[in-house]
Order: C-alpha cells, then structure tokens, then sequence
C-alpha cells in the first residue's frame, strides 16, 4: 500500500463529487469527516472510492449510501471483535508477531475469503449453480426468489443470560453460533446473520432446510448448547444487501417462537413442499395466534424413524 497523498479536500476533487455526497457516503461508511488538511488517502483508496462514486451515474444516492451503511456496519462489528483478538494475542508472550504484523496478514486473508464468497454469490445470482442449468437464464437480482428461510434459537436464553457468567456466556453462544453454521453450510444453506440468541438463514431446498433443522436439535446433544427450537418457512423472499425480506420471514420467526423445546415447526407452503419425502413426518397442530396472524397454521416437523424400512408413516 501506497503512502497517504489526497487531502479530505484532494480526495473530493480526484473523485469530481460535492462535498455533500462525500459527507453522506463517508458517514454512511460510519466515519465522522476530520476537518484536517492531512495526507490521509493512498492512490489505492482514492482509485477504489473512484469507482464506487461513478455508480452514482447510473445508481440512485439512496441506494449508494445504504450500500455503504451495509458494508460500514458490517466491518465495524468485524473490526471490534478482530481489534479485542489482536490485543489479547498481543499480550500473549508466546505469540511471536507484533500487532502490525497479524494486521497485514489478517487483511490478506479476508480478502481471500471474500473473494471466494464474492465468486460463489456471483454464481447464485447468475443461475450457475449445481442444482441450476449451467447455460439457463441469470436470475433478476431485483425479483423475489422462492427459498426457505429459518430461525433457529435458544429455548430460555433470558433465564440463562442472568445465570450464566460472561464467559460462559461467550462460550454458550459462540458454541451455538459455530455449530449452527457447520450445520447449515454443511447441507447446502447459507447463514444471514446472527442475533443474539439466533441465527437466521436460507435454503433454496426445502428438504435440506428441513434435515438442516433436524441435525440443529442434535446440537444440543453436548455441552454446553442447551434445547433449541427452530421455524422454517417457504415463499418469495426478496435478497437485499445480504439480507432478506418478505413474509416468510415474518413467519418462521413466529414459528421458531411459538416452537417447544427441541422441536421444529414449518408453514403450509413448506409442509406441502415435504408432503412426498418419507424421511420426513409431519404431524398436525391447532393453528396458531402470534403477532401479525391470528391462525397462523403449521406442522410439526420431525424424522421418520421409519424412513428405509417396510412400516409406514
């Protein structure tokens, strides 16, 4: 990396923007502008916000800036976790690199890994996946696509949370998160995001999502997860800044919180998805009244145990 040669000023200029936009793509990154007439940008940089400014030739401001708030927000948090591992290695006498030295490095990496998630979305969103015909058409970004979405939580976390210390606290829950996206990857979904006590994320097959679900509840097998309960749901999902947004959403959130311990409930569109597949049975309950939906209906979802053998459901 180059040596800082651009000013706040310098930078404005190079890129040929107001001063107005600048300040609202700079804080939408999550930074204050310094009022300094410092060298703070590398040619590097000024090439790289160069480009993210000539999309607003052909991208509105709006969605310029809650691109930079996606990717601002998302990078602090990485960033408060990494900077709280750099120190505490650094303390470490045993640890032979300086700060500086695992920063460097810890930068070349996640610039792999993005670049390998980067090619793998590239190729979901062009249609070229193995469940996809190599050479049909590319999906339209900006339409709804039909996917599973899923919570999975913590059955008394609240209760837990006032028992537990923070560090075994930290464990439960980075035990949970961990675990849960081995599972989730490891049958073909893909993990949104994390809140708190949950993690939500997507299948583009309903029967993956649900033996996802299944394999979820093992979890709690051994220490120190403890019963976890989960909801899915099929329908139009709409993928944003690596989010996603729709109805379904909405109810397998009231699914997984409406869901006993150790158990998985489904809607009807997933229900009728999994009606043919023996691994799987679905058991009737009454409908359910939960935020937004009156009699909202809904399986129960478990393994057939008798999936390979002469009995039936």
């Amino acid at each position: 990396m180059s040596e800082p040669r651009y000013s706040r000023s310098e930078l404005i200029d190079a890129l040929g923007v107001t001063p107005d936009y600048a300040d609202r793509i700079w804080n939408a990154f999550g930074f204050p502008w310094q009022m300094t007439d410092d060298k703070i940008f590398t040619e590097e940089e000024v090439a790289a916000l160069r480009v993210f400014a000539a999309a607003e030739l052909t991208t509105p401001t709006s969605a310029q800036v809650a691109t930079a708030r996606a990717v601002g927000q998302s990078l602090a948090r990485l960033a408060d976790w990494q900077a709280d591992q750099l120190r505490e290695l650094d303390r470490d006498p045993d640890v032979p690199w300086t700060i500086e030295q695992m920063t460097d490095s810890l930068s070349a990496l996640q610039g792999l890994v993005w670049r390998k998630h980067l090619a793998l979305a590239l190729e979901r969103s062009s249609g070229r996946t193995p469940e996809r015909d190599p050479e049909g058409p590319a999906e339209n970004a900006d339409e709804p696509v039909d996917a599973v979405v899923g919570f999975a939580d913590i059955v008394g976390y609240t209760s837990l949370s006032r028992r537990l210390d923070l560090t075994e606290l930290e464990e439960l829950l980075e035990s949970f998160e961990e675990r849960t996206h081995e599972v989730v990857s490891a049958h073909g979904g893909h993990v949104i995001k994390t809140l708190g006590d949950a993690v939500m994320f997507t299948f583009d097959d309903p029967a993956a999502a649900a033996a996802a679900a299944i394999a979820i509840h093992r979890l709690s097998d051994s220490e120190p997860i403890p019963p976890l309960r989960v909801g899915l749901a099929l329908g139009h999902l709409l993928r944003r800044l690596g989010d996603v947004f729709g109805e379904p959403v909405n109810i397998a959130a009231r699914l997984c919180g409406s869901a006993r311990p150790g158990t998985t409930l489904v809607g009807d569109d997933m229900a009728d998805a999994l009606a043919d597949d023996d691994r799987f049975y679905l058991k009737s309950i009454p409908p359910l009244s939960v935020r937004g939906y009156r009699r909202l209906r809904a399986r129960l979802l478990e393994a057939n145990r008798y999936h390979g053998t002469d009995r039936h459901r």
